[in-house]
């Protein structure tokens, strides 16, 4: 939106013009007063150290004449060679000094001044130059001369002495006293010049400070005055409005005038000048944090379009926190909208409109979840109309004995980290099997629960160490398994009730619906009656569902092929492949009554995994010379004494060096001990706990927990396993029970 024009309250630019003008003009004198003092501080401390090196020279030199002087009076004497060693070496020390000080002087150094080191730079001006070039010219000839005659170890005369030593003392003396005296006055001048120069800023600083503040002052006091007006009518409106109104800069600061409403939508009395995202931060997560942030950001952006970017307001009904992170009372939810303002055609400001719509989402909310309740158990009236009713019947049973497991392995504690691992298996298994059995029956509510328990138990597969709390969580969603079987239980329970009302016109020859396919149970919540007594009320509701000559009575397992094809069929079609199933032998066997659930859970593994890692998908066939669809051989025999399944698909066969990548990748065995493995121990690791050669888990795989539970089950009835794979054409797994 446009700022409305407000000709009375428009402070002109000039205004500030005078004011940025003189504050420039004060910083640029202040520099240049700071520069140049800084400069003169330098330069004096460096012809301080100049005047020390100048003054050590001046004092040394004369020092090593008498030295040298009284080393020939000893040599003379013919004094102990002690004692002309101990003058020679005092005589060699202090010709080094005096070296390393016309060096410095000439080139340049550090120079030690009581205890503390200053650089000397060599001087530029032309006496003090002439002081430094005539000292090192004479010093050249007086340090060979003292080489000579310390190596000599012979006594000169005193004129030779005089000679050799003598004026060249008094001349490097001489000119040592000149440039002491030359870099002394200097620096005398620069220190009454920086002295000066301190003086004249500090006395202009003082000065314009005054003029300042006498004529600006006034003029900004008129200008007060009019935003004074103005922000008190400001005010009368923010008090007045009923949502929270606020202006967003680009750093994200909350400006000064803000609602009275927005305290207490907000929850904070002091907003004004506070950051937004640290308003928000600890109250909404970090990545929505992050994420309006990068909202109001592109809101800033004049080349992104307004409408374009409300869509993605992350601050749209989102749920405020209290302090403390708890969903208190006083969390709630708001919705935030965000508009542009605009001045001069500009990006001014952000204008951010907030209001409290807890009510209008949590009555959402309630809505939303009345609906998820309804839809589940139309899914669930779905299948029970749809599926014959042993297999509902079944599958019921089978859902609270893998929930009955898995709740007696999680009262087990286990006492090492090998037991954990165990239980971790253990229950992996009755949860995938349950999942699949789910599956089939298209109950996608018992599927995503089951998925997301077998999420948990994959992080805990993955985590390393195991503690007995880290069970916990899972037994969350078994009582949410629990309850939905439960559910479906009762609705079957009055579908079979309400049953002859709806069937009085089915054949004779059609056999009724045995009550005792269910399990009594009371039923209480009226959401599920109304849903039942929809159903069962419907003109072909119970028909289309159960009109066909299926004796509920029938020991017979011909009703699993239909349930079978279907359930190849539907993970088939999930992962883009075609398959065709043969089970020729299942409506002519008799599964033993104690083998029927083991039978049952084996080949819903068996089917899975041949469509989804053994059959190719329709490219790839045909690129292979392959017909375009699959086909599946489930075959079940039963002798009398051993009951056989076999299961043979017309796919890709096992990849053995597929499995060793994976395994490599895994970590369980190095790239070495990899290519060692045998087929059969490869196959073991196939058919280990958390083992899969795909990379993603879905729906139908990628977990490593199928051929774990066939594993499993012909262990526990004490079976046999045999696979056969030819690579790129077939697999078959043989699975063979005891009968009796």
């Amino acid at each position: 939106m446009d700022v409305p024009s407000r000709s009375n309250l428009d402070i002109p630019k000039s205004r500030y013009t005078a004011i940025i003008v003189s504050v420039v003009i004060f910083l640029l004198l202040t520099s240049g007063v700071l520069i140049t003092s800084i400069y003169n501080s330098l330069k004096i401390r460096d012809l301080r150290a100049g005047t020390a090196l100048s003054a050590n020279l001046r004092s040394d030199i004369p020092r090593l004449t008498q030295e040298i002087y009284l080393l020939n009076t000893m040599r003379e004497q013919k004094q102990l060679a002690a004692e002309l060693a101990i003058q020679t070496t005092k005589v060699n020390k202090l010709a080094e000094s005096i070296d390393a000080e016309v060096k410095t002087l000439v080139d340049g150094g550090k120079v030690n001044i009581r205890d503390e080191e200053d650089v000397y730079k060599p001087s530029q001006k032309a006496d003090q130059l002439e002081y430094v070039q005539k000292t090192s010219t004479l010093w050249a000839p007086y340090k060979a001369a003292l080489g000579r005659f310390v190596i000599a170890d012979t006594s000169l005369n005193a004129s030779a002495l005089e000679n050799e030593f003598g004026d060249a003392s008094q001349g490097i003396y001489n000119n040592a006293t000149g440039l002491t005296d030359s870099l002394s006055g200097e620096n005398g001048q620069r220190a009454s010049f920086l002295r000066n120069l301190q003086v004249f800023g500090i006395s202009f600083a003082i000065i314009y400070f005054i003029v300042f503040v006498l004529y600006f002052v006034r003029r900004l006091k008129a200008s007060d005055e009019e935003l004074i007006s103005a922000r008190r009518e400001t005010q009368e409106i923010m008090e007045t409005v009923s949502t929270g109104l606020f202006l967003l800069d680009k750093d994200l600061n909350i400006g000064q005038q803000y609602s009275t409403a927005l305290t207490k939508i907000i929850g904070s009395d002091r907003l004004g000048g506070e950051n937004f995202a640290s308003v928000l931060r600890g109250r909404i997560s970090d990545k929505d944090l992050n994420t309006t942030r990068q909202f109001i950001e592109q809101l800033y952006n004049p080349r992104v379009k307004e409408k374009l970017v409300e869509s993605l307001n992350p601050l749209h009904k989102v749920m405020l926190h209290d302090t403390s992170g708890a969903q208190a009372s006083d969390s709630r939810y708001l919705d935030f909208k965000f508009s542009r303002v605009y001045e001069n055609k500009e990006i001014a400001r952000i204008l951010v409109n907030v209001s409290d719509v807890s009510d209008a989402v949590y009555l959402e909310q309630r809505l939303e979840k009345e609906s998820a309740q309804n839809d589940m158990q139309i899914e669930m009236l779905t299948t029970i109309l749809n599926v014959n009713p042993k297999i509902i019947n079944e599958f019921i049973t089978n859902t609270k004995l893998h929930i009955d497991k898995m709740n007696n392995v999680l009262k087990n504690p286990g006492s090492s980290q090998y037991e954990l691992e165990g239980k971790l298996s253990a229950i992996y298994r009755e949860m995938h099997s349950l999942k699949g059995e789910a599956s089939a029956l298209k109950l996608h509510s018992f599927t995503t629960i089951a998925s997301d328990a077998e999420d948990k138990l994959n992080a805990l597969q993955n985590q390393g160490k195991l503690g007995g709390n880290d069970f916990l969580p899972l037994a969350v969603n078994l009582d949410e398994l629990l309850s939905l079987s439960n559910t479906i239980e009762t609705l079957g329970q009055r579908i079979n009730q309400a049953a002859p009302t709806s069937i009085s016109n089915v054949k004779a020859t059609t056999a009724p619906v045995d009550r005792n396919e269910w399990d009594d149970f009371n039923i209480t919540d009226s959401s599920v009656n109304s849903a039942v007594d929809n159903a069962v009320s419907a003109d072909n509701g119970w028909d289309s569902g159960f009109n066909s000559n299926i004796d509920v009575e029938d020991n017979s397992d011909s009703h699993l092929l239909p349930y079978y094809q279907d359930f190849a069929a539907q993970i088939a079609a999930r992962q883009g492949k075609q398959v065709e199933l043969n089970m020729t032998s299942l409506a002519h066997v008799e599964i033993p009554v104690h083998l029927k659930k083991a039978v049952k859970d084996i080949s819903i593994q068996l089917l899975r995994n041949a469509v989804v890692h053994g059959i190719e998908d329709a490219n790839t066939r045909t690129a292979a010379g392959k017909p375009a669809t699959g086909v599946i051989a489930l075959q079940m025999k039963n002798d009398g004494q051993n009951f056989t399944m076999t299961l043979e698909d017309d796919g890709q066969g096992i990849n053995f060096d597929g499995i060793r990548d994976k395994l490599v990748a895994m970590g369980r065995f190095d790239a070495a001990a990899a290519r060692n493995l045998d087929r059969n121990e490869l196959l073991k690791q196939l058919f280990s706990s958390g083992f899969s050669t795909r990379d993603v888990a879905d729906e139908d795989g990628g977990r490593g927990v199928g051929l774990d539970i066939i594993k499993a089950q012909v262990k526990e009835y004490d079976g046999k396993l045999n696979v056969n794979s030819e690579f790129g054409k077939m697999t078959r797994f043989v699975i063979t029970l005891p009968a009796a």
